[in-house]
């Protein structure tokens, strides 16, 4: 017969005594923030899918950035919205890009903020994919060594503008090795390389190409973005990432992958962040603006999913509101 007189017993004493026994810790230092600055505003436009998250002028996120800073948060995400765009992308790399002023303008206000850019192609292309397009009778094709070209201009120009990280997010192959050899070759050996190594074609990204303005308008993405069945082959690109000189990894998005987020990290060990993506953050508020789950408490179980399933960092819209709650 077994014996349970000396079994462990639940700590129902106090809070704090679940506190200080507590296995996974979410804490603001963990927290990126992703923010959007635009060419085509004023001051500010909020998203309407997406309650709470605004495309900013570079003087607006300037000052939203420096609120952000002060609650503790320590990075953001940035993403920039032209006010022309073209096939060749040629706002995405320009000196005087949008991305680009907002990072000078940022370093200068808040040099302590880590800028975190967004290296991607879409929302500067007048067709909305992340790479080069050739068209034909066909269809269409993306030009995958055309397009890593592009991005590796982006990041270098990033780069020279001040951001501290850049993260490629468009997942055409190879554009991590010559990304790093594109930084190096210009003196920025410093400016570490955050992959989006595992990124999949997901349904959840549709309130961010409202905020991004990057919906395709032709196609899809499933040529260069993952299928949600394949664990393996987001393990192999990963692998691919880690030997091209990634520094950190991404998984995107957050809770419908937890699986891959936490082979990622075990397998690796990197620096490993979980982007909690614009579908997760519209339903959730969708649902908690009709009162059917607390926010608060919803969310702050997520966030701790993504920490117990291995991640070191985690990109959410609700930084703030967390940081918020967590003091």
């Amino acid at each position: 017969m077994l014996d349970l007189t000396h079994r462990p017993r639940r700590l129902r004493s106090s809070d704090f005594l679940r506190q200080m026994v507590q296995e996974t810790r979410l804490e603001v230092r963990q927290l990126i923030y992703p923010m959007f600055v635009s060419e085509k505003v004023a001051d500010r436009v909020e998203v309407s899918s997406m309650p709470g998250v605004f495309q900013h002028s570079v003087e607006d996120l300037v000052k939203e950035a420096l609120a952000v800073r002060r609650s503790g948060i320590p990075a953001i995400l940035l993403f920039g919205l032209p006010q022309v765009k073209d096939e060749s992308a040629s706002q995405a790399y320009a000196p005087t890009g949008v991305v680009q002023q907002a990072v000078r303008a940022l370093k200068t206000a808040a040099p302590d903020l880590i800028v975190i850019t967004d290296v991607c192609l879409c929302e500067y292309t007048s067709h909305g994919h992340c790479g080069m397009v050739e068209k034909s009778r066909h269809g269409y094709r993306v030009l995958n060594d055309a397009s890593v070209e592009l991005l590796v201009q982006t990041a270098v120009s990033h780069a020279e503008a001040g951001a501290d990280i850049v993260a490629p997010s468009d997942m055409m192959d190879g554009r991590v090795g010559a990304i790093r050899r594109g930084l190096d070759g210009r003196g920025l050996t410093d400016v570490p390389v955050m992959s989006y190594a595992a990124k999949f074609c997901s349904a959840f990204y549709g309130p961010f190409r409202e905020a991004a303005e990057s919906a395709p308008q032709f196609g899809d993405r499933r040529t260069y973005q993952m299928d949600p069945a394949n664990a393996l082959e987001a393990m192999r690109e990963v692998a691919i990432d880690v030997e091209e000189g990634a520094d950190l990894l991404i998984v995107k998005p957050g809770l419908p992958y937890l699986d891959i987020l936490w082979r990622v990290k075990e397998r690796f060990g990197l620096p490993t962040a979980v982007y909690s993506v614009s579908g997760e953050y519209a339903m959730l508020k969708a649902a908690a603006r009709n009162g059917w789950v607390d926010e608060k408490r919803a969310v702050l179980e997520m966030m701790t999913a993504f920490r117990r399933a291995g991640a070191d960092l985690v990109i959410t819209y609700w930084a703030r509101d967390v940081a918020r709650w967590l003091e």
